[in-house]
């Protein structure tokens, strides 16, 4: 059969618009050599265009194109690196079956995924070497976002790269950096600031810098920092360098003031100080270099640049995707102004109900009006409402909500402005804010926890409520009437593009460990069971993943710290622009109201009651040892909607544990909380602290 088209005329007028409109990219082939000829890696360009390495692959191989989305700035790139390397003119009469030369540099190719194991080899060595400020402008980080540096003066890189660091002193490592490194990230917003570039120090590179391997004075340990006499501190303040107000700790910034638009900063995280917590990073920090630098870098890649615990990366990416200004001109000049949908750059004090204790608001005005007590559930059903079949089930199983924070960020309208207080407001569930109300008249199963307290209790009288949960006590066909409310007139998702990038975050990493949304639920357990075992590396990147997630909310209402501290005082968190408690309200009000909606249609479609809840943990009594045996399921296999269904996304559910049912009862009959203890030991209470 003929290939060719019926209208070869209209084909070739096609084919040129297509060209006229950029939408055509040079031959498979040429997309690789122009990127290897800027010494780019793919992560560098898949990080810069905010892809996956595997689309970048799948472009430079021909099996795929980019999409309009991405098409434009692909082209872009191609066509910058071809003005600065244009393709050589080929060689006259080249020898016929002439040997390599052993003598020729060989390029390095990297592993194919960001994922992929990392064997670095004398061929990923890179010397250090100097960069002009034409090629670092170029191609200002083409060895990706971060490098570990051993005592050896090895400096492992993303996509096993080496780079030969000679510094012996801090000063010297921070020059190094910024000069030939070629080290950063790029923004995540156009409005936004590049990630500065980072060095994890190992035990022996601290050292080799005159940093101590520990910090062991009485001072260091209390404050996390060197003292403002050592050495090396010293030597950064001789060398006109700045520390940041928290000093040298686990997490050091040094800077000086930015030459025009290029920033001078580079962040440290001292290893053997604890920089990588064990509960977000488990086994990274005992990684030989490399495998930490495979770890942080497929971090960076997927979240941002580690600039501190999860919790404070979890904050910084919000403002990192939601800059707070923007370029505007303004009589002709470009100023900085207000970048809409952000939180501005200014603090903002939260209404007397929604702050805490200890915050100016309520010791300045003598507020006794009560706070909000939007927090995640403890609960645990009364051992005296426990049916006799229920406890004659032989099983007690647990499932656990994947990331319920951020599935309760997803499409969530929070307040951008101050709040205005109103008396006797007429309730509208679209409007962010607190209400003074009284539910305790509302009566609800009492086999279900109160979705109205944390603790599952029925309301003793008036409280105040987030927007979510008076907007549910209306969904289930209750009237509400506040007399009181601190509501924002100015609104927006701010936490949409946060949502989005963890959850693809998230979603990718398990797919690496082999959890993937295309598997049968039993598939999905039978994964589930060995995914941490599948990559230890990968599975590092998933806890400070969910770790982010649950650090960054509850960042949002950080506590005074510090000894000499005194109800009243200014304290640093407060301070600034993202210390919003009513977000974090919000975020939580939502997640519990989603779960007791969860809890609700469960005994609608299956008759089961829970024993207990802890935050997105939940018990039910079961006929087998798995939650096959009780979630809801159509005649076809379908699971049904409304209940708890399994899955790897936010918002769907895994097994957490199991245990004799016998267990549990003899629990909830000490007044202990079986969700804590159902996967055989104490449980951390996601409450977004």
């Amino acid at each position: 059969m003929s290939s060719q088209p019926s209208d070869p005329l209209a084909a070739v007028d096609a084919l040129l618009a297509a060209v006229e409109a950029g939408h055509l990219l040079p031959a498979p082939a040429e997309r690789v050599r122009l990127r290897e000829a800027a010494g780019l890696t793919q992560a560098a360009v898949a990080q810069a265009l905010g892809v996956r390495i595997p689309s970048i692959q799948a472009w430079e191989e021909g099996r795929a194109e980019p999409k309009p989305e991405r098409l434009q700035a692909y082209r872009r790139l191609l066509e910058g690196l071809a003005e600065r390397y244009p393709a050589p003119n080929p060689a006259p009469n080249p020898a016929p079956n002439r040997a390599p030369d052993a003598t020729a540099p060989q390029a390095f190719t990297g592993p194919a995924t960001a994922a992929g194991p990392v064997q670095p080899t004398a061929a990923s060595r890179r010397p250090a070497r100097k960069h002009s400020a034409a090629h670092i402008a170029a191609a200002p980080y083409q060895h990706g976002p971060l490098a570990v540096l051993d005592g050896d003066g090895s400096a492992y890189g993303v996509d096993g790269i080496v780079l030969d660091c000679p510094a012996t002193t801090v000063t010297e490592l921070v020059e190094w950096t910024l000069k030939e490194s070629c080290l950063g990230a790029p923004r995540l917003n156009r409005n936004g600031k590049d990630s500065d570039p980072l060095i994890v120090l190992t035990a022996s590179a601290a050292v080799k810098l005159g940093l101590p391997e520990r910090l062991d004075g009485p001072e260091e340990r209390r404050s996390l920092r060197l003292a403002d006499d050592h050495p090396v501190v010293k030597q950064i303040g001789k060398a006109k360098w700045r520390l940041t107000q928290r000093g040298f700790g686990p997490w050091a910034r040094i800077y000086r003031k930015a030459e025009g638009s290029a920033r001078q900063c580079v962040q440290l995280a001292v290893l053997p100080w604890d920089a990588l917590d064990t509960r977000s990073w488990p086994g990274v920090a005992a990684m030989d270099p490399a495998d930490i630098a495979r770890v942080l870098g497929v971090y960076a890649q997927r979240v941002l640049t580690p600039r501190g615990s999860t919790a404070v990366s979890g904050l910084e990416l919000m403002t990192a995707l939601r800059p707070p200004t923007r370029a505007v001109q303004e009589n002709g000049t470009w100023v900085s102004g207000h970048n809409p949908g952000s939180l501005g750059s200014d603090p903002m004090d939260p209404a007397p109900p929604e702050a805490i204790a200890e915050h100016p608001v309520v010791v300045n005005s003598g507020w006794t009006g009560g706070f909000l007590n939007e927090e995640a559930y403890q609960w645990v059903r009364d051992p005296a409402l426990l049916a006799d079949e229920e406890c004659l089930l032989p099983y007690a199983v647990g499932l656990d909500l994947n990331t319920a924070f951020l599935a309760a960020a997803a499409r969530l309208t929070v307040g951008l402005s101050a709040p205005d207080h109103f008396h006797r407001p007429v309730f509208n569930k679209k409007i962010p804010g607190s209400w003074l109300a009284d539910l305790s008249g509302i009566e609800l199963d009492p086999r279900l926890p109160s979705p109205f307290t944390p603790d599952g209790t029925r309301p003793t009288g008036p409280a105040w409520y987030q927007t979510h949960t008076l907007a549910y006590a209306q969904e289930l066909g209750h009237d509400v009437h506040p007399v009181e409310a601190y509501l924002r007139r100015e609104t927006g998702a701010y936490l949409d593009p946060w949502h989005d990038r963890l959850k693809t975050a998230y979603v990718d990493t398990l797919a690496d460990l082999g959890v993937t949304a295309d598997l049968t639920d039993a598939g999905f357990l039978a994964a589930m069971e060995h995914h941490k075992q599948t990559d230890p590396a990968m599975a590092a990147v998933l806890a400070a993943v969910k770790a982010t997630v649950k650090g960054g909310i509850g960042k949002l209402r950080e506590r005074p710290q510090g000894r000499t501290y005194r109800d009243g005082d200014l304290w640093p968190a407060m301070q600034r622009p993202t210390w919003r408690p009513d977000i974090r309200a919000a975020v939580i009000s939502k997640a519990r109201v989603n779960m007791h909606r969860k809890l609700a249609n469960m005994v609608k479609l299956t008759g089961l009651y829970p024993l207990a809840v802890l935050s997105d943990c939940v018990v039910y009594p079961s006929p087998g040892p798995s939650p096959l045996d009780f979630l809801p399921y159509a005649e076809s296999g379908k699971p049904l909607m409304g209940g708890f269904r399994l899955g790897p996304t936010p918002g769907l559910a895994k097994l957490e544990g199991v245990q004799e049912m016998s267990w549990a009862v003899d629990l909830m009959e000490k007044g202990l909380n079986p969700a804590r203890h159902i996967k055989g030991g104490d449980a951390v209470l996601d409450d977004g602290e």
